[in-house]
Formats: structure tokens, sequence, C-alpha cells
């Protein structure tokens, strides 16, 4: 379900990129404060995405490779990638409505590419044990 849900969600970037280049705004004269609140909202998002890697896929990675029939922490596992592939979605649509705002592709494309970039590497990875873990 993860894998599915996250080449959905790749494929649903490279739409947002035809989408903004044949319905966006013709380019015009950007406006510098949007453009630095769509900076520091997109440095927030990637933050906000290695959190949540860290808090709660990780955390249940390693408790998942000590008890694969816990199904809380598989919940949260689950959770983990979900709420990752929608804040890298997120990031990419930050891209499709600076397009709209009138700015150019070469502008909106760090969004998309950001936005694509991390979510193709953060793809699902199975729980195994560790080194660490390995004596227990």
């Amino acid at each position: 379900m993860l894998r599915l849900t996250q080449l959905v969600m790749l494929t649903s970037i490279i739409v947002y990129a035809v989408v903004g280049e044949v319905a966006g705004s013709h380019p015009k004269a950007v406006d510098p404060t949007l453009t630095y609140a769509f900076t520091t909202l997109a440095v927030a998002f990637v933050g906000v995405i290695f959190v949540v890697r860290r808090t709660l896929v990780l955390r249940s990675a390693e408790g998942l490779a000590g008890n694969p029939d816990n199904t809380l922490t598989l919940n949260h596992w689950k959770t983990g990638y979900l709420a990752t592939y929608t804040l890298c979605e997120a990031l990419a649509l930050l891209g499709l409505v600076l397009r709209f705002f009138g700015y150019n592709l070469q502008q909106s494309l760090p969004y998309y590419a950001g936005g694509f970039v991390l979510l193709f590497f953060f793809g699902p990875k199975t729980p195994v044990r560790g080194p660490a873990n390995a004596s227990t």
C-alpha cells in the first residue's frame, strides 16, 4: 500500500508541473515578499519531514524489527510514511501555487523537484534487525 501511494504521489507531482505549465498564468513581475514566504514555508516543510521521519518512521522501524507483530507500532510506522509523503506533496504544491501567482517554471521547479526527490528517496523500507539489535 505504501509503495503504491508513493508511486501515485510521484506521478501527481509530474501532473502538477504539467498543469502549472498549461493552466498557470503568464509570467509577470514577482513579489519578493511572496518568494520569501514560500521559501520559508518550504524550508519548514522539509524540517518537519525530517522530524516526522525521525520520530515516527525510524523509531517505529526499530520497534518493528524487534517485534514485527506489534500492530500499534506498525500503524505508527505507516502513519509516519503517509505523513512524510503528504508533506513532500505539499512542498510540490507550493510550486503549483507559485505558477498560478505568475511565477515561471524556473522559479517553481525547485519546489516540484524538492517534493519529488524527497518522496522518491523516502520510499518504504522493511524494518530489519540491525547490528545493535542483533544481540537482544
